[in-house]
């Protein structure tokens, strides 16, 4: 059993005695931790003179169980709650800021398999909290110091289906085409490994007038077809399959709809780091102006900013850094290399949804196959490695040494260390829970950048000793 206790909520598998586990103990303490925070931190007054919380969850098997426990927390600590239901992460961060609520709790474990769930915790904008604010909810779960409301004071539930207005919301974004996208005639596959994208995305797609859709995994049943993160080793058989059906593109999502893989007409990946890339190049046509990813994400984007005269940055990984970043250089667009799309023109939030209707926009306009638009950016590789190093290692000073060592280039160390070389660069972050150094590489080559991963990790050794 697995419980992980972070300042973005509480993740872990369901079951397990309480601590080790996602218990319904677990789930009380730290919904009762974040009610405590919402009703010291509140700065919209409600109408019954209660903090408003919404609550929607992904179609994970468990989601009925904790939702209930959840909702029924909320309300015995003096919060009454808007239970959206099935809903994407997007939706129900817009959910938040569209109903003016107090907060909200996710009930999702993103892409990790259905054993896991989480409560995903939401700001009065719709935003995850800040760390400073998930410290305090944390450091409140662990005094438990928090007082369940007297019968008089005891909050109330409603009901409502977002998904529709999440939809009308994306349709109506000036850089949305529903009309060049219905006169593209397009045929699209959807792989919504079973979860609530199944809800969502056809739907976006009717609305924005494509009528022929191939649903891959579209019942939202929870029960996983494949492994729920959108990469390339877990989609062979959704690639065979649209390789087969004759479309023009096919989207994967992850089991909370803020992921989003593209993958082309011939059955190939468009490539999860070039999904942000693409509706990024079609935003900057546009909209010209500045871009932020993580220190992880793909060089790419800062190549095609460059094409627009906007000024590129990397934040540290996490979305809550990126969204920092973001408002921080008025970035009109921005996101992380796994498929994240932000646009802060809808909300600060990866939200899929978006990317479809961007993408699919471009697409129409441009007129263009998805392998020749793929063909159109800069080709980058990147390697994925990690080295494990045994207990008592002093990673801090592994990686100060590192940074010492190519102290000549450019290196960023606001998120372990990464360093920038002309054609390249590799970031080395290390774990906060064992000591593992995880290493990315990004190079003009895939023997290029597995190289410079292997390089690192010699003279990480050679520094331990080992």
């Amino acid at each position: 059993m697995a419980l992980i206790k972070s300042i973005s909520g509480i993740r872990g598998t369901i079951g397990g005695k309480p601590g080790s586990g996602l218990s319904p103990l677990d789930v009380v303490k730290f919904t009762a931790a974040y009610a405590a925070w919402v009703k010291n931190s509140c700065q919209h007054s409600m109408s019954s003179g209660k903090p408003l919380i919404v609550v929607g969850r992904d179609a994970r098997i468990s989601g009925p169980m904790v939702s209930s426990i959840v909702i029924s927390t909320l309300t015995g600590m003096g919060c009454d709650v808007l239970n959206i239901g099935l809903a994407t992460t997007p939706t129900t961060e817009l959910a938040v800021a569209g109903e003016k609520a107090d907060g909200g709790i996710i009930l999702t474990a993103s892409h990790n398999p259905k054993q896991w769930n989480a409560l995903k915790l939401l700001n009065h904008k719709g935003e995850f909290l800040s760390a400073a604010d998930g410290e305090k909810v944390l450091q409140l779960a662990s005094s438990e110091d928090f007082t369940f409301a007297e019968v008089d004071d005891l909050g109330s539930v409603t009901e409502m289906d977002y998904t529709q207005k999440h939809i009308e919301q994306v349709m109506a974004l000036e850089l949305v085409d529903p009309v060049a996208i219905r006169k593209a005639g397009f045929r699209v596959a959807v792989d919504a490994v079973n979860s609530v994208g199944g809800i969502a995305i056809p739907a976006l797609l009717k609305a924005l007038g494509v009528v022929d859709v191939v649903e891959i995994n579209c019942e939202p049943t929870g029960h996983f077809a494949h492994n729920p993160e959108p990469l390339a080793e877990h989609l062979t058989e959704t690639c065979e399959i649209i390789r087969n059906s004759k479309v023009d593109v096919g989207f994967v999502t992850d089991p909370d709809v803020d992921r989003l893989a593209i993958i082309c007409e011939d059955g190939r990946l468009f490539n999860e780091e070039y999904t942000l890339v693409a509706v990024a190049d079609y935003v900057l046509q546009n909209t010209p102006g500045n871009t932020v990813s993580n220190l992880s994400s793909s060089r790419a984007l800062r190549d095609v900013t460059a094409w627009y005269g906007g000024t590129y940055e990397a934040a540290a990984v996490g979305e809550v850094n990126v969204v920092e970043k973001m408002k921080a250089t008025n970035a009109i667009i921005g996101g992380e290399g796994n498929g994240g799309i932000i646009y802060p023109a809808s909300h600060y939030g990866r939200d899929a949804l978006v990317g479809v209707a961007l993408f699919l926009s471009y697409l129409a306009q441009k007129g263009t196959a998805v392998s020749a638009l793929r063909k159109t950016y800069p080709d980058y590789f990147m390697s994925k490695n990690k080295i494990e190093l045994t207990a008592g290692f002093d990673v801090d000073n592994i990686l100060l040494q590192i940074k010492e060592l190519y102290s000549n280039e450019k290196v960023t160390d606001i998120d372990g260390v990464k360093i920038d070389f002309s054609n390249s660069w590799v970031h080395l972050r290390k774990s906060n829970t064992e000591p593992i150094i995880r290493i990315y590489s990004e190079a003009p080559s895939l023997k290029d950048a597995e190289d410079l991963a292997m390089k690192m990790i010699g003279q990480i050794r050679e520094i331990a000793g080992i």
